[in-house]
C-alpha cells in the first residue's frame, strides 16, 4: 500500500506558474501521474512518468507543464507554467505498479489549482 500526499496548490492569475508536489510513503518503481478533475468534467491524466523516466502529456498542457520525479522515486512534481483558467481543477497524484491508475492505482487526496 502506498500513501500519497500532495502539496503546493493555490490560486494564481492567468499566465502565472505553480509547482505542485506529491510525497509517496514508499518507492514507486513504475508509473506515476498527475490526474485532474474540474467540476462537472471527467478525470483527465495530464502528465505521466514511467519507471524509465519517460514522460507523456495530454495535448492541452504540452509545452506548459513539466512532470518530474526524484531519483529516490518517492517525490513527484508538476511544474505548471502559462496557466489558463481552463487548468482550474483538483489535481491528484496517482501511482500504479502496473501503470493502471484508474483500477489498480493509489491516489492522494488532491490539491486545488485555481486560475483566474
Amino acid at each position: 500500500h502506498v500513501q500519497l500526499v500532495e502539496s503546493g496548490g493555490g490560486s494564481v492569475q492567468a499566465g502565472g506558474s505553480l509547482r505542485i508536489s506529491c510525497a509517496a510513503s514508499a518507492v514507486v518503481t513504475r508509473c506515476m501521474a498527475w490526474i485532474r478533475q474540474a467540476p462537472g468534467k471527467e478525470r483527465e491524466a495530464v502528465a505521466a512518468i514511467d519507471g524509465n523516466g519517460r514522460t507523456s502529456y495530454v495535448d492541452s498542457v504540452k509545452g506548459r507543464f513539466t512532470i518530474s520525479r526524484d531519483n529516490a522515486k518517492t517525490t513527484l512534481s508538476l511544474q505548471l507554467n502559462s496557466l489558463k483558467p481552463e487548468d482550474t481543477a483538483m489535481y491528484y497524484c496517482a501511482a500504479s505498479f502496473v501503470c493502471d491508475y484508474f483500477t489498480k492505482g493509489y491516489w492522494g487526496q488532491g490539491t486545488q489549482v485555481t486560475v483566474s
